[in-house]
């Protein structure tokens, strides 16, 4: 990578696996199409610790996405935290805060832009029956998730595997559930390209027409869990509006410090 130690600015993606990642095309397409001498490139790492190598080894690294498994694992090595990554305990955004004239490091701020990326492109779906969510998912993904839905004034109801006190468990989802919570949403990876066959196990069978099923997964285009909510009569959607909001939302971060 030693070429990218000489262009305007870099920006990139640290996660693991990022096989299935859009982030790189979108950027760089961006950077393009605007003029901006800029990268974005992938940063597979293994260990979130390799993060603070991956910054002191570019001096020219001003923003940086997280996906999977390092939202929440990438916390203590960070120096602030907007307001709604605190609250939610996730960041899938970094932006690096350097010294004008040294070019040093200063601050580490992570940000979440899925809770403004999934709030706008839910928002407009919603009408006077979608007062209660079922989130199926515990992880970074469902936190924002569930953080977005309660700014929106939805309460919100979180399935998990296994029961604790703070959620409950598939095999205890009731008729009377589902139809008390008219918005459900995918927050867990099953389903994903290539495993496109599979999907949570849940009870699609009790869904209606009043039902908004969403699922966060962009590939593929269709999910099994959006296929059997569909033939149960609900309202789908998947997750690309949402990675492209959140995508905007990062450059805003990016470039201006803050997100409208």
């Amino acid at each position: 990578m030693e070429t990218l130690h000489n262009i305007g600015n870099l920006y990139g993606l640290i996660g693991f696996p990022l096989g299935h990642s859009f982030s790189k095309d979108y950027f760089n397409h961006k950077f393009t199409g605007e003029g901006i001498d800029a990268r974005y490139v992938n940063f597979e790492i293994e260990d979130v610790g390799m993060l603070m190598e991956i910054v002191s080894e570019f001096p020219n690294l001003r923003g940086l996405n997280v996906t999977t498994p390092y939202k929440e694992q990438v916390i203590p090595f960070l120096t602030s935290l907007d307001p709604d990554a605190e609250a939610i305990g996730a960041v899938n955004v970094i932006r690096l805060e350097r010294d004008e004239k040294s070019g040093e490091v200063v601050g580490l701020r992570g940000y979440n832009s899925d809770v403004v990326g999934f709030g706008k492109s839910i928002e407009p779906l919603l009408n006077e029956h979608h007062k209660r969510a079922m989130i199926l998912g515990t992880g970074g993904a469902a936190k924002a998730v569930s953080h977005a839905l309660r700014k929106l004034g939805v309460e919100v109801e979180l399935v998990s595997r296994r029961k604790s006190a703070s959620t409950i468990a598939y095999e205890e989802i009731t008729r009377a559930m589902v139809q008390s919570h008219k918005i459900i949403v995918n927050a867990t990876p099953v389903g994903m390209y290539p495993h496109v066959d599979d999907c949570p196990d849940f009870p699609y069978r009790f869904l209606s027409k009043e039902h908004l099923c969403y699922d966060l997964i962009y590939n593929p285009d269709e999910t099994m869990f959006m296929k059997r909510s569909r033939e149960a009569g609900a309202e789908t959607k998947n997750g690309l509006e949402m990675l492209l909001l959140q995508a905007f939302v990062s450059y805003e971060i990016w470039l201006k410090g803050k997100y409208e």
